[in-house]
């Protein structure tokens, strides 16, 4: 079996070709890809409890992509800044979430760390060195603000789910990569904080998906003190599901993507894109557009094979289709 390689942004990813099932006798729709199987080769460089993972780094590229079956693994690999969101690291994220959007394969992503950090936020030493720009570096904080918010938005938008797998700990916008995510599951050693207030510098984008996920007063002790909090308390506020034991964190994370990524994959884009829709919506317009997103829903192919499936009490086989 020969590996696939495509390039993404400074990083180098191998994937292999997908099982892919007979189609169904008699259903609404045509043969679809299937889930897949963990590939069968041998790990060469890391290996994801659950099945063989293959990843190769492109030099010194800040992030690592590995497929698992349907679940696309994303690794910060910057180590010796701690994972910083920096000018690299952002441009390999926004191409690497481009490509996982585009891929009707991977129905799910997880986002993980390498290192003691899960992502210390921004590179100060590369926000300081602008410093000697004839502005300041105000238009180069501008570019990279906005950079950096457009990946944030990027994963809310991705129409698959996205899962933070965070050991150690997140600061700032690591704290925000975290918020963004639509699922997060964290160590018992992890640890989030927004200390900008410490050094004279808000958190002022990370507190836009800190404050989305947690109640305002939480989100402002944290905003306000600057001080770490623990992974039980981040769970306890809501800032992550659910809180694991360090050494079986990768294999409960994956275990999580996988159950999901077992779903149709139209359907939980769908989903997915509603939800974020009516959270931002007064409470009678929200119900207006579940209702009509529910509607077209119920004219999908997969809803067809879904409720047939279930009414003959027997698995269902989902269609992917293009769009």
């Amino acid at each position: 079996m020969v590996a696939d390689h495509t390039e993404v942004a400074g990083v180098e990813a191998i994937s292999f070709p997908r099982a892919v099932r007979g189609p169904p006798e008699n259903r609404c729709h045509a043969p679809r890809d299937d889930l897949g199987s963990p590939r069968p080769v041998e790990a060469k460089e890391n290996e994801v409890p659950g099945g063989a993972i293959i990843m190769s780094l492109e030099g010194d590229a800040p992030l690592g992509v590995a497929d698992h079956g349907a679940v696309r693994r994303l690794t910060l690999r910057d180590v010796k800044r701690r994972n910083a969101l920096s000018e690299r690291m952002l441009a390999a994220l926004a191409a690497a979430l481009d490509a996982a959007a585009a891929d009707p394969a991977v129905r799910g992503v997880v986002l993980a760390a390498d290192g003691p950090a899960f992502s210390a936020g921004h590179d100060l030493k590369e926000l300081s060195a602008r410093r000697a720009d004839d502005d300041g570096g105000r238009a180069y904080f501008e570019a990279l603000m906005a950079t950096c918010s457009s990946v944030m938005q990027a994963i809310v938008r991705l129409p698959k789910p996205v899962i933070a797998e965070v050991a150690g700990i997140a600061t700032a916008a690591g704290c925000q990569l975290v918020a963004s995510c639509d699922l997060a599951l964290a160590g018992a050693s992890a640890r989030f904080c927004t200390p900008g207030v410490n050094i004279g510098l808000f958190c002022s984008t990370p507190l836009v998906a800190l404050s989305r996920n947690v109640s305002r007063k939480h989100a402002m002790e944290m905003l306000l003190t600057g001080e770490p909090i623990g992974a039980e308390r981040a769970a306890a506020i809501g800032l992550v599901n659910r809180v694991v034991a360090d050494d079986v964190l990768t294999e409960e994370t994956m275990a999580l993507a996988a159950t999901i990524a077992e779903k149709s994959g139209r359907t939980l884009a769908i989903g997915k894109e509603a939800f974020y829709a009516q959270a931002e919506m007064p409470l009678a317009e929200a119900y207006a557009h579940a209702s009509a997103v529910m509607t077209a829903n119920m004219m999908e192919a997969d809803a067809c094979e879904g409720i047939a499936a279930f009414l003959e009490k027997r698995n269902p086989l989902w269609q992917e289709r293009d769009r």
